[in-house]
């Protein structure tokens, strides 16, 4: 496709070597009366594209942004602008309004439905000052503009307001993700959280009872935690919780589901899993747990009991019989003198596997 030439004439009846002389003129003059503020911050310093079709007005900005601190790339036109912006990494766009090919105006629109989770300011550079003109930069969803001919200050204030937005955009972004994962995720243990639990058990139930699905699941309390507490402080029972998590995370599927069910409670949902299977799951978590040293010393040894039920059975229909049933196990277990793997029937069945036993794959 041929490039196509700038007009020699704008709207506003400037010529485009007459309005890049006035530019350079305006700049040149601020430059020498003006100190550059710096353009790094907590974040590092911040990148912006300059695309303007006048090889020395675009050269001109670049090289006033780069005095202040930015890091700066170029293109010759919209389109180059658009390729580059979709390559990701930058914090501020500037585009001239009128180029070839692709103008700033069109270019702004593509980069905004090109963005997603990424915010990315957009200013434009406009060669006139009416209010149509205002108004039509921000109609197409441009953060700022800056009318020609500028100063070097108007410029910075342009491109620093802009990265303002940025900055706070990003910061409000990781905020959310942070309440996200904290909502999702038990911060010490780093297992799911209850809420993240009752959501996805809700989910899960639904759907084993639509397609006559098994659905297993456990609760495993770790016995005496409050003895480590007391002869090693809170940090001991801590590093105790983290260790017997991962032992737990590491005996099932990806799939399957472990929470943070109370102080020293864990709850493991098995979807898809028959009887068998959680039997073999339950039993390796128990045992594994018992054979694993924990503390920063590697000299701590716990037990666990653990409690397993499956829906459906003739006394578990619903998400609340199975609730029930799980915590009737594990009281069962810890009746019992912990150390116990129970298992929910009707007759209160309690299954403890011996040293011999060695589970096998489901």
């Amino acid at each position: 496709m041929a490039r196509s030439e700038k007009p020699a004439y704008d709207d506003d009846g400037l010529s485009g070597d007459r309005e890049s002389t006035m530019l350079r003129a305006a700049m040149a003059a601020d430059v020498t009366s003006r100190s550059f503020q710096t353009a790094v911050d907590a974040e590092g310093p911040a990148r912006v594209l300059v695309a303007d079709d006048d090889a020395d007005t675009r050269e001109l900005i670049a090289s006033t942004l780069r005095a202040s601190g930015y890091e700066v790339e170029t293109a010759a036109d919209g389109q180059e602008a658009i390729a580059r912006f979709a390559s990701g990494g930058l914090d501020v766009v500037l585009l001239d309004a009128v180029m070839p090919r692709v103008s700033g105006v069109d270019a702004c629109r593509t980069i905004k439905g090109l963005r997603g989770d990424d915010f990315v300011p957009v200013a434009l550079v406009f060669a006139k000052t009416d209010p149509k003109s205002r108004a039509e930069a921000l109609k197409i969803g441009a953060d700022a503009y800056v009318c020609k001919p500028f100063e070097q200050t108007e410029l910075l204030l342009c491109v620093s307001s802009a990265l303002r937005v940025k900055r706070a955009h990003d910061r409000m972004r990781a905020a959310r993700q942070k309440l996200e994962r904290l909502r999702s995720f038990d911060e010490l243990t780093g297992a799911h959280s209850f809420l993240y639990l009752h959501e996805r058990l809700t989910a899960e139930f639904a759907r084993a009872e639509k397609h006559a699905e098994p659905l297993a699941c456990c609760i495993l309390d770790i016995d005496r935690l409050k003895v480590h507490n007391e002869r090693g402080g809170r940090s001991l029972g801590d590093t105790v919780l983290r260790g017997v998590a991962e032992v737990i995370k590491k005996s099932v599927r990806d799939t399957d589901v472990v929470a943070r069910y109370g102080g020293d409670e864990f709850f493991i949902m098995l979807p898809a899993t028959h009887f068998a299977g959680s039997l073999v799951v339950a039993s390796r978590m128990w045992r594994d747990i018992a054979q694993t040293k924990f503390g920063g010393d590697g000299e701590v040894s716990v037990t666990a009991s653990v409690g397993v039920a499956l829906f459906p059975s003739r006394d578990v229909r619903t998400k609340d019989a199975l609730l029930s049933a799980l915590e009737a196990a594990l009281l069962e277990g810890k009746r019992r003198g912990g150390d116990r793997l129970c298992v929910f029937q009707q007759e209160g069945f309690i299954y403890t596997p011996t040293g011999e036993e060695a589970p096998q794959a489901r």
